[in-house]
């Protein structure tokens, strides 16, 4: 199933506005994608419905707020039926410092982009989620030194 939207020229343009900043009004808004406040404020309505425009939120900065270790996780499960699969995907859903879940082929079941205060806080996580986990089988961790580059913008 292909539930890909066919974008305009509006549509790509008030994108890329809302995803570098999504904090202007609905009139500078406007201004900026050359349209009337009406048609961008329908525009934007729609994208949103649709689906395209998930939500808005803020991006904080993880060292200002202590969370300044971020570690790459591969999980590899024991049984990967798919119940088994969805409950581990609701096991560390539910823990805050797991920032994305990704299922992988091949190699390990899953990737976890986790964000922590430190090593010690990265410890208490792996206990909590995988060790005591009765379907992990194995847990490998790559820890980042440096992040030379973050970006939500999809381009369009």
């Amino acid at each position: 199933m292909n539930d890909t939207k066919q974008l305009d020229d509006l549509d790509r343009r008030i994108l890329e506005v809302v995803q570098a900043d999504a904090s202007h009004t609905n009139a500078e808004l406007a201004e900026l994608v050359h349209v009337s406040p009406p048609t961008c404020l329908r525009r934007m309505k729609q994208l949103t419905e649709e689906g395209i425009i998930e939500r808005q939120v803020a991006l904080v900065s993880p060292e200002k707020v202590g969370a300044r270790l971020t570690a790459i996780v591969e999980i590899t499960l024991d049984v990967q039926a798919a119940e088994r699969m969805e409950e581990f995907e609701r096991h560390v859903a539910a823990e805050g410092a797991v920032m994305q879940c990704y299922r992988v082929s091949p190699g390990p079941d899953f990737v976890l982009i986790v964000q922590v205060a430190d090593m010690p806080a990265y410890h208490a996580l792996a206990h909590r989620l995988f060790a005591t986990h009765k379907n992990v089988r194995n847990v490998k961790a790559y820890f980042s030194t440096f992040r030379s580059k973050f970006e939500t913008r999809i381009a369009v």
